[in-house]
Formats: C-alpha cells, sequence, structure tokens
C-alpha cells in the first residue's frame, strides 16, 4: 500500500440486544493477526459463558486486498465473521480487530437475522471509532559528512522523514524512514545540497555507502 490510509487508535466497547441475544462488539487497533489472537483470547477469558466470540481484522488497509480474516465461531457459515469483515471495510478504517461477544437468548435468528446482527453490531460500533492518517514510508540508507548533518537533518523534517538510526565513522551514516510519496522530493533536495554527489541507497547496500561516497567527501 503506498498511499497515506486510516487506522484505528482507540478501543471501542459496543452492545446491543436482538431478540434477547446480546451481542457486544468490541473494536481495537490490530497491526497483525498475533494481536487479533491475543485479543480474542482475552475476551473469551472475560465472557466464558458466552454462546460465540466472532471476530473480523484488518491488518492493513480497508481497502487492501490482502492482511485480513474472520470466523464463525460455531455460528453458520457465512453469518458472522464475513458480514463482520464487509463491515469493517465499509468503515473505511484499518489496522483494527472486531470481536463479537454472543450470549444467546434463546429465540434463534435465523440466516439472514445473523448476518444483520453481527454486521450491524459492527457497524453501529464504529461510529464510536477514531481514526489517525498513516503515511506509507520507505527505508532508505545516506552517507555524508559531518558538516551536513545539520542541513541533512534539515530536509528531512521538512519532508516529515525519521531517523531510524545513526551511526557516526569516518563517515555519519543515516538510515532513514521517508514518507514514500515525498521521496524523489528528497532526492532532489539532496542533489542540489551536494551538487548531486548525495544519494539514497536501499538498506541491504548499507555495507557498500562508506566506499561509494566520493573521496571528496570523506
Amino acid at each position: 500500500m503506498t498511499k497515506p490510509y486510516a487506522i484505528a487508535v482507540n478501543d471501542v466497547e459496543d452492545e446491543s440486544i436482538i431478540n434477547r441475544s446480546r451481542f457486544i462488539c468490541y473494536l481495537r487497533p490490530c497491526d497483525d493477526i498475533a494481536q487479533a489472537k491475543a485479543m480474542l483470547k482475552e475476551l473469551q477469558q472475560l465472557h466464558p459463558q458466552a454462546s460465540h466470540h466472532c471476530h473480523a481484522f484488518l491488518t492493513k488497509a480497508a481497502d487492501d486486498s490482502q492482511g485480513y480474516g474472520f470466523s464463525d465461531d460455531g455460528e453458520p457459515t457465512g453469518t458472522a465473521g464475513k458480514p463482520m469483515l464487509l463491515a469493517l471495510q465499509g468503515g473505511g478504517i484499518g489496522h483494527v480487530c472486531a470481536i463479537v461477544v454472543r450470549y444467546f437468548g434463546g429465540t434463534k435468528l435465523g440466516t439472514g437475522g445473523l448476518q444483520r446482527a453481527y454486521g450491524g453490531s459492527v457497524r453501529q460500533a464504529l461510529v464510536f471509532l477514531q481514526s489517525k492518517i498513516k503515511i506509507a514510508m520507505v527505508h532508505k540508507t545516506l552517507a555524508c559528512q559531518y558538516n551536513q548533518v545539520d542541513d541533512v537533518l534539515h530536509l528531512l523534517r521538512q519532508i516529515e522523514g525519521q531517523v531510524i538510526t545513526q551511526d557516526y565513522q569516518q563517515t555519519v551514516t543515516f538510515r532513514l524512514a521517508i514518507p514514500i510519496e515525498k521521496l524523489d522530493s528528497m532526492q532532489d533536495k539532496l542533489h542540489t545540497l551536494s551538487s548531486g554527489q548525495l544519494q539514497l541507497y536501499p538498506n541491504h547496500l548499507k555495507n557498500m555507502i562508506c566506499s561509494s561516497v566520493p573521496a571528496g567527501l570523506v
């Protein structure tokens, strides 16, 4: 995913009653499957008497075709997890996990009723979910001389980049996180600053950086 996208930032708990069954929807930020599993285990322990603990999660952008999962947890196939996932995707916020805990109230809802109940529970909870914009970053390595450090850091602040690591040896070597949409701009600015001598390199070339720096910079 190369464009900025919305991600979840807060926890939500919302409950609804449908034909005497309790549906408690929990939403939490989620960056990977391990976090989704940990959240599910926690809520299973919190609600050991519940009939079902159905879940769906997005570990990438809401419209990304990868990084998602869901489970009906014993409900008829396609009546819980998939409607929950569709609701999350429709909400437009990524990096989120939804778990709906159901306490059966004695009245069967039928296939359509379950789909509406689980999907609706997530959509209702999404009203309270807050988000922020995640900016896609690319990692690059840059070597410069000591008297260029302040200028390099100034350029980095201008594009809202980040220093991951820095190594002060014969030259200064930075590992940088740069917003992917501003990568070309950063390279152009470095080119202007150094008359074409400073270059951004892929991280896997970091061991070659010192030998590739022009002799006049060492």
